[in-house]
């Protein structure tokens, strides 16, 4: 976590009201950090500018790691390590390997989905997280402001432009 980070929060108590914000306080050329809230709200994605996550694409070859390593792994075993000799040839039947292959398919595919979101989401074991704000878990929707990456911008012209969009408080908050 990066040191010395300081964050102006507007606090909103509707998702509607939020939306709306997140449109003016961008229009007004403010970058906004993150907006934090209890449960999804619809369209925010679209309105914060972000986009398609590539996490599918991660999913679809670790499934096919997972499709050619169960594969290769059986076509091995039943040729050449453990051979099955049925009926006067040995055995290695495409049909029967189906099961350990979408087993084998879904399990790298989900443990290769998480590995890759806890990464690319900075989510360790030892990590400290950031709380903007405690009610963001609750019933409050939070718009942080990092104070850095807005330096043309005014601090007063971010919290009127805050205020102006109907934030119930404006507050600032630092990391340390």
């Amino acid at each position: 976590m990066e040191r010395d980070k300081h964050f102006i929060l507007g606090i909103f108590d509707d998702e509607d009201i939020l939306l709306s914000a997140v449109r003016e306080v961008r229009a007004a050329g403010v970058k906004i950090h993150e907006v934090f809230s209890p449960y999804p709200v619809h369209g925010l994605d679209e309105e914060l500018g972000y986009t398609r996550s590539r996490l599918p694409i991660a999913a679809f070859l670790f499934g096919l790691l997972g499709t050619t390593l169960a594969l290769t792994m059986q076509f091995y075993m039943m040729k050449f390590d453990w051979p099955m000799i049925i009926g006067g040839k040995d055995h290695a039947a495409f049909p029967d390997f189906i099961p350990v292959t979408f087993e084998l398919t879904v399990l790298l595919a989900a443990f290769g989905m998480v590995g890759v979101f806890m990464i690319s989401s900075n989510l360790k074991p030892w990590g400290q997280p950031r709380i903007f704000d405690l009610r963001s878990t609750d019933d409050k929707h939070v718009m942080a402001i990092d104070i850095a990456s807005n330096g043309s911008v005014d601090l007063e012209q971010i919290k009127s432009a805050l205020k102006a969009s109907g934030a119930t408080e404006v507050n600032s908050k630092s990391f340390e």
